[in-house]
């Protein structure tokens, strides 16, 4: 009987020991791993070769070029009393985009036609004056040129006469004097002439310049009168003013009335997130898609401004517009920083910043599960990224999310 009961505590005691040794071994075992959906993930491959390394733009749109934008302002203070055009209308240099109405400036300009009139008739009053003057003066200097020459002649033939003794000394003194005294009244009335002439130029120049400021002053009111028919000036698309003019509206000098913008000439505005900015230079090559179509370019200026997370990054487009490029279109832009040679790469993961370190599942070769590796990674595009160390050449890697499964190592594929 007590041989029995000292079994049966045997037994107990053994089947304790071995309830706690399983216990200890099931404790020691790791979790399954769980079961991913493939149709849930996207993968990707590792591959060799040559990597451009882009940064896209947050946003994008098209706007004009600095040179491409004519703005119109009022030449006189005015009454808008027509508009024939409004914005969107394509429009050439002679297009009249408006009607504006001055009666004041017609009155100028009345005045001003008027006063150069006067001007060029005082003008020619006193060049006749002058010249009439001037007429009695050079007949005058004739004479005196006409006696001044028979009286040197006189002395002259005098003096010969006085040297061969037909003449007393006294005569020939006496014609001497007269010559010497036209030689001198010859000189001054000369001199007398070319002092009028020079006096007529300054009057006459005087006047001119009356005339000139007539005329200025008619051209500015005629330009003032031809502005009240506001033209485009160039071809393009007249734009939408932010204060449009109305009809009835008075305006006063320098007052927008019309911006006309060629559409031939525009660039595109981007985006750029602030963290990703400090690679981009000036010249650097990009894409700007239009969604109708891709067109070539490259960076023209870097805004230093930081506005929302994001500096603008103008492009300079280097081919035509697609048809239905418009301001203000959105567009969708990359910019090309660098160019690597021969390079591992992959697909960019959901998660993972440029030149970390980050914790990947590779896909094992039997296709079934998928093991966790950790992978150096270098620069990042916009849709690659390069690996530096962790995985090589034909490698698979599970791009998508999987922070759910940050607590195991291995996952099961089905």
């Amino acid at each position: 009987m007590r041989k029995k009961k000292r079994r049966q505590l045997l037994w107990g005691m053994g089947g304790i020991v071995a309830l706690a040794a399983i216990t200890v071994a099931v404790a020691r075992l790791k979790p399954a791993s769980p079961t991913v959906d493939r149709s849930t993930i996207w993968t990707g491959t590792v591959k060799r070769g040559d990597l451009t390394i882009q940064v896209r733009a947050s946003t994008g749109m098209l706007v004009p070029r600095e040179d491409s934008i004519r703005l119109i302002p009022a030449q006189t203070d005015a009454t808008v009393v027509r508009i024939r055009v409004l914005p969107g209308t394509r429009v050439a240099p002679g297009t009249i985009l408006m009607d504006l109405s001055d009666p004041q400036l017609q009155q100028k300009l009345l005045d001003a036609q008027l006063g150069l009139k006067a001007a060029e008739a005082d003008y020619k009053s006193l060049q006749a004056t002058l010249e009439s003057t001037l007429m009695d003066k050079k007949a005058a200097a004739a004479q005196v040129s006409s006696n001044y020459t028979q009286d040197v002649m006189q002395a002259e033939t005098d003096k010969q006469l006085y040297e061969l003794g037909v003449i007393s000394g006294l005569a020939y003194q006496k014609s001497k004097d007269t010559a010497d005294q036209l030689t001198t009244q010859y000189r001054l009335t000369q001199q007398q002439l070319l002092v009028n002439q020079q006096a007529i130029e300054v009057q006459l120049a005087s006047q001119q310049t009356k005339i000139d400021q007539a005329r200025s002053l008619l051209d500015l009111y005629e330009k003032q009168a031809a502005g009240l028919e506001v033209r485009a000036g160039i071809s393009g698309e007249l734009a939408p003013l932010s204060t449009p003019v109305q009809v009835g509206q008075r305006v006063t000098v320098g007052t927008p009335l019309a911006e006309v913008i060629q559409l031939q000439k525009l660039k595109a505005a981007l985006q750029i997130p602030e963290t990703q900015a400090h690679a981009i230079a000036l010249g650097q090559p990009a894409e700007i898609d239009t969604h109708n179509g891709i067109v070539p370019g490259h960076v023209t200026r870097i805004d230093p401004a930081v506005l929302n997370g994001t500096r603008t990054v103008d492009v300079s487009l280097d081919g035509p517009l697609p048809p239905g490029a418009v301001p203000d279109l959105s567009v969708d832009g990359t910019i090309d920083l660098a160019h690597l040679k021969n390079v591992l790469y992959m697909g960019r993961p959901a998660l993972g910043d440029e030149n970390s370190t980050l914790s990947l599942f590779k896909i094992d070769p039997d296709d079934k599960g998928a093991t966790r590796v950790s992978v150096k990674v270098g620069r990042a595009s916009v849709n690659n990224i390069q690996v530096l160390a962790g995985l090589k050449e034909g490698d698979r890697v599970i791009l998508s999310d999987m922070s759910r499964y940050d607590n195991v190592d291995h996952i099961r594929l089905n």
